[in-house]
């Protein structure tokens, strides 16, 4: 019996309309979302001026760490801290590193440490009305933990700037967020939502 008419064309829509949505639900259960990472408080006891101690050179800082991924864990590398003066990020003031850690998902985790930083270049930062302005890097690399396998290393590169007023505390009462432009995990989920789109285009035009 010949195959009637337009039967071809419809094999072919349905075996693309399938396509497109197992390539949007893979994309979906497999996209991922880099963690929020804020300052939470950031104080300096030298420039706190009620205090007249100067000789103090600490640095008391509280970092959170957020994972909004609804069923997808997170393995943090080391996270690395960089404190710089700022504007000038020639000048390393100090560094940090926190060990790294698995974090469950919809998880908040805080990290409270002390650092000394370099007591020469805190002096020169402090402006004479007792504020100064800082820079936090935050380096690290994370693997998302998806059902039973992990993905691959992506990079985290974030940071802020950080006012100080003269009690030695952070302008910004809010959480400060560290920020950072594309990375490669954001890139490669645009290459997968691109991939989506064209399948779903291609079956339009039929």
């Amino acid at each position: 019996m010949p195959d009637q008419p337009g039967g071809c064309c419809r094999c072919c829509c349905s075996f693309i309309f399938t396509l497109g949505l197992t390539a949007l639900f893979m994309w979906l259960s497999l996209r991922t979302d880099n963690p929020t990472c804020y300052i939470q408080n950031f104080y300096l006891p030298s420039l706190n001026q009620t205090l007249n101690n100067t000789a103090n050179n600490s640095l008391v800082f509280e970092l959170k760490l957020e994972n909004g991924n609804k069923d997808k864990g997170i393995y943090y590398d080391a996270i690395n801290l960089t404190f710089y003066d700022f504007p000038n990020k020639s000048h390393l003031m100090g560094n940090y590193t926190i060990p790294g850690f698995y974090q469950g998902h919809k998880k908040k985790a805080t990290r409270l440490q002390l650092v000394e930083l370099n007591k020469t270049l805190l002096s020169q930062a402090t402006y004479p009305n007792g504020t100064a302005n800082f820079r936090v890097d935050l380096a690290t690399a994370v693997r998302f933990k998806i059902m039973a396998w992990k993905t691959k290393r992506h990079k985290l590169d974030v940071g802020s700037d950080v006012e100080v007023d003269n009690k030695g505390s952070k302008t910004y009462q809010k959480n400060m967020k560290l920020r950072s432009g594309a990375s490669e995990h954001k890139r490669y989920c645009a290459q997968m939502g691109s991939l989506v789109s064209l399948v779903l285009l291609v079956f339009l035009d039929f």
